[in-house]
Order: C-alpha cells, then structure tokens, then sequence
C-alpha cells in the first residue's frame, strides 16, 4: 500500500506548497483514494509537480513528457477525466502500464483552469471505480481555491516587482537629471534631446541608464565632450 514517507514539508504560501496541500487535502476528501497527484503547467516560471506518494510522481511525469495521459487529456477538453478500470482501458497504453504496474486500477483527473493558470488534481484508487464522486463536492472546491490562490500570488509577486522598479526609478531619478544638465550644457541642447542621448549612451554600452548618469556625474562632464558628441542625436 502507498503510505507517504517522512518528508520535508514546502512553504504552504509558494506555489508548491499549495500544490502539496491540494493534492493531500483531496486525498482525505476522497474516501476511495490511495494519493493524488497535483501539477500546475503554464506559460510563466511555474512548472511543478507533486505527489502525496513518490511512487505516483512518475505517472504524472510520463503522461507531461509524452503529452499523453488523463492529464493532457484533461486540460485539452477542459473537463475530468475519469478511468473506472485502468484493466479494460485502451487509451495511454505508456501510462496505463505504468499505472498498473503501481498497483493502480482506477483514477480520475480533475483540470482547473484561471486567467493563465492552469492546474490538474488526479486522484488514484487501487479498486475500480471507487472515485466516482470524486469529480464533485469538496475536492472540486479545493482545486477552485488553489487555483484562485495561485493566481492571487502571482499577482501580488508582479506587484511587488513593479513597486520595486519605481522605487529604483525614484532613486534614479535625480542622478538623471543632474546628467542631463551637464549633457545640456556640454552639447548645447534642450532637457529632452540631453535625455534622448543619454538613453542611446545607455544602449550602445550595454549599462543601465542610472549608471551612464552616474558616471557623467561623477565626472561632472570633463573628457566626454567628444564622446557625447560622437553619439548620434535624435532628428
């Protein structure tokens, strides 16, 4: 039988450790179960998996690499996925030899889809169809709440990257406009053609715009008279 090992527990507010609660809560719900397994898969930095049971990690693997399984199914027609007898099913051969060979007869395999996020819930049971109700009720409930949660952290992780970069902006900001006025004055333009080349600096050498202000402040100008002028200046 599947008993989970001793085992160091993820953060429950990172995106594996809510993965991990899913997949155990849902065990616990599911009378008829033997583990679950639970994945998140998007375009973003998110991919994981995780699994009440190492030995049912790899029938989430197998089905993620060849894009063959309950869960590729799941996702694509947006709906469960629910196998009654693992013995008489034709589809999968890769994982159904796989899920066998764990002891594995019947599972169901419930997606979760929300602005991006997309997360699969599979619940798997050493009788068949012993997961019948599985589809409803608490377990649909949890897979809505992590989803909805996982959306909310990568919201609020963009937040904090967007509240660092004006930080870093307000920083910067009167640097730059020290740099301008001596790009003014050394060129003989307007604030805004001063800031245009400073920009076109920063790009040609590859450096942050703050670290072209700071090194034309630290300088207070001298010796890049020719270097300015070299840069070309918008039309």
């Amino acid at each position: 039988m599947l008993c989970e090992p001793e085992r160091q527990r993820p953060h429950s507010a990172s995106p594996v450790g809510r993965l991990s609660r899913l997949a155990e809560q849902s065990v616990r719900c599911a009378p008829g179960s033997c583990g679950a397994v639970a994945t998140i898969a998007d375009s973003g930095p998110d991919s994981r998996v995780t699994a009440t049971h190492p030995d049912l990690a790899p029938l989430a693997n197998v089905q993620l690499a060849c894009g063959d399984g309950p869960i590729p199914t799941a996702l694509d027609v947006g709906a469960p996925v629910d196998t009654e007898d693992l013995l008489t099913e034709s589809r999968w051969p890769g994982y159904r030899a796989l899920a066998l060979e764990s002891g594995v007869r019947s599972c169901v395999t419930l997606p979760f889809r929300r602005s991006g996020v997309e997360v699969t819930l599979s619940l798997y049971s050493f009788r068949p169809g012993s997961l019948d109700e599985a589809v409803c009720g608490p377990v649909s409930i949890l897979g809505e709440e992590t989803t909805a949660g996982l959306v909310r952290d990568r919201r609020y992780r963009a937040a904090l990257a967007e509240v660092e970069q004006l930080e870093t902006a307000l920083r910067s900001r009167p640097v730059i406009d020290q740099a301008s006025g001596i790009v003014m004055h050394a060129l003989g333009c307007d604030a805004e053609e001063a800031f245009a080349v400073l920009r076109t600096v920063s790009q040609h050498a590859n450096r942050k715009l703050s670290e072209v202000a700071e090194g034309v402040v630290r300088t207070k100008g001298r010796g890049l008279e020719d270097r300015l002028a070299a840069v070309p200046r918008p039309a």
